[in-house]
């Protein structure tokens, strides 16, 4: 099962973005691998759900909350097995 999210764009003068501008995103901790490749999970006002990198800070994917909650079950489920 093909899945997509909406994905930021470098930062430029027209992000196309889901966040409304200037929306405030609040990050949790940070998931960090030994290479330090840290992932981080965050949410706005509007319950849009973002997952980020702390080596991009601009750029994250954004959905709804159901499809990140669709994401790590897959994940869970071991769709992603191949890429470890």
């Amino acid at each position: 099962m093909r899945h997509t999210m909406n994905v930021t764009p470098p930062a430029g003068p027209a992000p196309s973005s889901p966040a409304a501008p200037g929306a405030e995103i609040a990050w949790g901790d940070a998931f960090c691998s030994e290479g330090a490749n840290c992932f981080r999970f965050g949410l706005d006002g509007e319950g849009r759900a973002y997952i980020g990198s702390t080596l991009a800070p601009g750029e994250y994917v954004s959905d709804s909350v159901e499809a990140l909650r669709a994401l790590i079950s897959a994940v869970k489920s071991g769709a992603a097995d191949h890429l470890l």
